[in-house]
């Protein structure tokens, strides 16, 4: 950087739930690392309906030092749209989502930044093992990521998580593009383009607290990312009416073939009939569930509130 020339920013969006152990943690070493880059920065914590301590925390940090920024939300919306908001209140000219609970390494801060000096748009954070995870979630991330992959025109990296970079540009096109309320944003993040590039990191021990996303909540992620990404699950209708069809002339050609005429006993017509009924009702319930995200889509519902902002000035209803 020349004399004289002003420095870049890097904004670094954290966000913020039941994080009160982990805060003072994260804020120490968030500061370290980042006051060692060649880029200046701004911290935009999103406390997403906290209720321990950490509105009192965040805000005293934000008293402290007016890099802090600190959005509370009026209620629980879900991580997600705490990015969300992170992003719409970003002024850096690289934007980094991040957790709280340190398992998203601070160290890839300088690397991302490197990756910006080089050109790079789109910056995705993979992960290579998570540890604390145990085996059922690390099983179930890698079969939904083939599953998503096989059904889906959009490719996603697998072990993707929610720790990414972006620069201005590709922040404006999340900002003003992708305002869905049933959504996936590190699936946004690898699909708007841009040049892109990925770095590798493993994902470290929770500092305090515990995950989040119970098994419940994970399933209703992966459910609500297919049916965003992926029309496949509507076509089932046509499959199992295929299937149907060809079994109900299998069955007409038993029993045309066979001496009494009939098919050999009642259970199997009873079996023949519930399943072509459990099909039937899985198709509408799949039809059902993406009637579903489109009544929500119409409502056009705000994805967050603001009930509180420090050191930031903004909209309180987005």
């Amino acid at each position: 950087m020349q004399e004289g020339e002003e420095k870049q920013l890097l904004s670094v969006v954290v966000s913020v739930y039941n994080e009160e152990e982990a805060l003072p943690k994260f804020y120490q070493a968030a500061v370290e690392v980042l006051s060692t880059l060649s880029w200046d920065y701004e911290l935009i914590f999103v406390n997403d309906g906290s209720q321990d301590q950490s509105r009192s925390i965040l805000n005293q940090l934000a008293q402290s030092d007016e890099r802090v920024k600190v959005i509370h939300f009026s209620r629980n919306f879900g991580h997600e749209a705490a990015m969300i908001a992170g992003l719409d209140h970003s002024q850096g000219d690289g934007v980094v989502c991040m957790d709280a609970d340190l398992q998203h390494p601070l160290e890839c801060l300088s690397e991302i930044v490197h990756c910006f000096q080089q050109g790079y748009q789109v910056i995705n954070m993979v992960r290579t093992e998570n540890k604390g995870a145990g085996l059922i979630k690390n099983l179930t991330s890698a079969a939904f990521y083939r599953l998503i992959n096989t059904i889906s025109d959009v490719h996603f990296e697998p072990n993707a998580s929610d720790f990414f970079a972006v620069d201005r540009e590709a922040a404006q096109v999340l900002k003003t593009s992708y305002r869905e309320k049933i959504r996936f944003l590190r699936g946004y993040v690898q699909n708007i383009g841009f040049r892109k590039t990925s770095l590798y990191y493993e994902a470290g021990p929770r500092v305090a607290g515990e995950s989040k996303y119970s098994l419940k909540k994970l399933l209703s992620f992966s459910v609500n990312t297919i049916l965003c990404f992926s029309n496949m699950p509507l076509k089932l209708g046509i499959y199992a009416g295929i299937f149907s069809g060809l079994l109900g002339v299998a069955v007409m050609i038993y029993t045309l073939l066979t001496r009494e005429g009939a098919p050999s006993g009642y259970a199997t017509i009873v079996a023949l009939i519930c399943f072509m009924f459990a099909m039937l009702f899985v198709v509408v319930g799949i039809i059902g569930e993406y009637i579903a995200i489109l009544f929500i889509e119409l409502k056009d519902r705000p994805v967050y509130i603001i009930s509180e902002l420090k050191n930031l000035n903004g909209d309180f209803l987005k």
